[in-house]
């Protein structure tokens, strides 16, 4: 259900890079969401550190939607970058596991393994 990749290198340094692998590939980022920041500010700490980035593909997103629009409750996609225990990690949600389970529609199957494709590469060559 989940991709998860440890990266070499430190968190800040992911957060930078990974923007522009996601345009290099095709997608955009939507939003970034700084949880630490944002439970911080709650004042409720948590001692490590979390970044989730919404992004998306809009031509991924005309064919998703083409494919109904109660798949808009999925989107957008998001790619989480974080620390755990000193570790920088990355982690998405897979697409193939939401979208084409057993017995699924074969043109939503070929879409989802298309875009977990692209955000396993983007993941891939960010960490």
């Amino acid at each position: 259900m989940f991709y998860v990749v440890e990266s070499s290198k430190s968190f800040q340094e992911v957060v930078f890079d990974l923007e522009p692998v996601v345009q290099r590939l095709g997608f955009v980022v939507l939003h970034r969401h700084d949880l630490a920041e944002i439970l911080y500010r709650r004042e409720i700490g948590i001692d490590e550190e979390c970044m989730v980035f919404d992004i998306a593909n809009y031509r991924h997103l005309e064919r998703l939607l083409a494919c109904g629009l109660r798949l808009s409750a999925l989107l957008p996609w998001r790619i989480s970058v974080f620390t755990e225990n000193g570790v920088t990690r990355l982690a998405l949600l897979r697409p193939e596991t939401l979208l084409a389970p057993p017995g699924s529609d074969p043109v939503l199957a070929r879409l989802a393994a298309e875009m977990e494709e692209k955000m396993v590469q983007i993941v891939d060559e960010a960490r």
